[in-house]
């Protein structure tokens, strides 16, 4: 991959600057933004497709008497186009009312250096390296078993940078890579056919395992054939990554966010320093962390990344903060300013929410529950109440845990309750931590979650 210098980008951005300020802005802020990967296609157990995609913009915010406006090009090899985007801006900003609120854009801090975000190797990647690499995963999956058949997934490599300036003398640039590979399958038995079972492993560094990923999908997938009911009650759960990314991200996470708080929409308000869930639960936000799939050096707003304390040993420590939300609170931001790339402003967001692992491996953890359920995947916990916390999902599909070991699959089950509830009721923590996106977490062990059968 041809990708942009980091003296052409961070050019871009001051130049987009000094325009600006001249056309009358009082601040400025531009946020140049590239992204190029190489994704190869999975259909019903075919390599189907390769595209390559290109996405280069400038994202250009202004402020004028606290109103704010904001527009952005695709075209950042040409000034005119840069110089059409501020006018654009400054004229928004011009029409919007102004925001009380509103107290100014970052000023200039040092950066951290991040580790193990960037591989050379996957910039060269080849396109049909990375067929291989899907061919070698289908494999596998074939290979583990006759009954099992891939219906999608794809092996996909890229580069993301970006570089930030603004008014107040912040400039910074970033740039990582991300390699991935994921496979979903289901199994066919006479005329039983099981949910998809899912699997992926993505990184920074070249390091996959599609050979893994294949097995591990048919192994799933297999195990989900044979399936009994299980009995409607209150039981020990085991929510895995999968499950556990799910279940918070629509919930937990939106409570930690400083802008929920604000607009009491969060049930944390008011409960800093108050036990909020077991004391076997501390949560980092990491976003220096190593290797992380959201590490950078800074946020959407050129603040620096940092570790966050949200949660230690079940006490709520902190909200996460953008520079606009935590200037209403006369505090620093944490460097949680997130962005889709040039084409939005800043929201607040997690970078590497890190649930810390525990030392049970799961054989130890699978060993210790008598009679209770593991979840892999949930369905509807996109339907959970982000304010009270009250979810009811679809487990698809659950497996039976009876006397340390896993008996069956069962499909249909329900889990229902309050997410809040079972941050207090969290008996175990594994050791086996894995990355989700922005979640970093190992298995979970939950008492006393409602399991609806079928």
């Amino acid at each position: 991959m041809a990708v942009l210098e980091k003296a052409t980008m961070l050019s871009i951005a001051e130049k987009a600057v000094e325009e600006a300020l001249r056309k009358g802005a009082q601040e400025v802020e531009a946020y140049v933004y590239e992204g190029q990967a190489t994704n190869i296609g999975i259909e019903l157990g075919q390599i189907s497709k390769s595209n390559r995609i290109i996405d280069r913009g400038i994202g250009i915010r202004i402020a004028i008497n606290k109103a704010i406006g904001f527009a952005y090009t695709n075209v950042i090899d040409d000034s005119k186009a840069i110089e059409t985007a501020v006018a654009s801006a400054l004229s928004a900003a011009k029409a919007s009312k102004p925001d009380p609120d509103w107290k100014g854009l970052p000023q200039k801090k040092s950066y951290a250096p991040t580790e193990k975000t960037f591989d050379k190797k996957i910039l060269e990647l080849s396109s049909e390296e990375l067929v291989n690499v899907a061919a070698t995963m289908l494999d596998a999956a074939g290979q583990a078993d006759k009954r099992v058949f891939p219906i999608e997934g794809g092996v996909g490599g890229g580069y993301v940078s970006h570089a930030v300036a603004n008014s107040n003398g912040v400039e910074g640039f970033d740039g990582g890579t991300m390699v991935e590979c994921s496979l979903a399958t289901l199994a066919k038995e006479g005329g039983s056919v099981t949910p998809v079972c899912f699997e992926f492993d993505a990184s920074r560094e070249y390091n996959l395992d599609p050979t893994w990923v294949g097995k591990e999908a048919a192994r799933l997938a297999v195990t989900a054939l044979k399936t009994k009911s299980v009995e409607t009650k209150s039981a020990k759960v085991i929510f895995t990554q999968f499950a556990l990314q799910d279940l918070l991200s629509y919930t937990l996470i939106n409570a930690i966010k400083a802008d929920s708080v604000q607009r009491n929409q969060s049930p944390f308000k008011g409960k800093i320093g108050e036990k909020v869930a077991s004391e076997n639960l501390t949560i980092f936000d990491d976003g220096l962390f190593v290797g992380g799939l959201r590490t950078s050096v800074f946020d959407g707003e050129g603040v620096p990344h940092q570790k966050t304390a949200v949660i230690e040993r079940g006490i709520l420590k902190n909200f996460i903060y953008d520079n606009y939300s935590a200037k209403k609170e006369d505090k620093e931001s944490t460097g949680n300013a997130a962005r889709a790339g040039y084409l939005s402003t800043p929201n607040i967001d997690t970078t590497n929410f890190h649930l810390m692992p525990g030392a049970k491996t799961t054989d130890e953890m699978l060993a210790e529950v008598d009679d209770g359920l593991i979840v892999y995947y949930l369905q509807g916990a996109h339907s959970s109440n982000p304010v009270s916390g009250e979810f009811s999902v679809v487990a698809t599909p659950a497996w039976k845990i009876k006397d340390g070991k896993i008996t069956h699959s069962s499909r249909g089950v329900m889990l229902a309750g309050n997410v809040f509830e079972v941050l207090k009721n969290i008996s175990v923590i594994g050791g086996n931590e894995r990355q989700m996106g922005s979640m970093i977490a190992p298995w979970v062990q939950v008492e006393n979650v409602r399991v609806i059968g079928k």
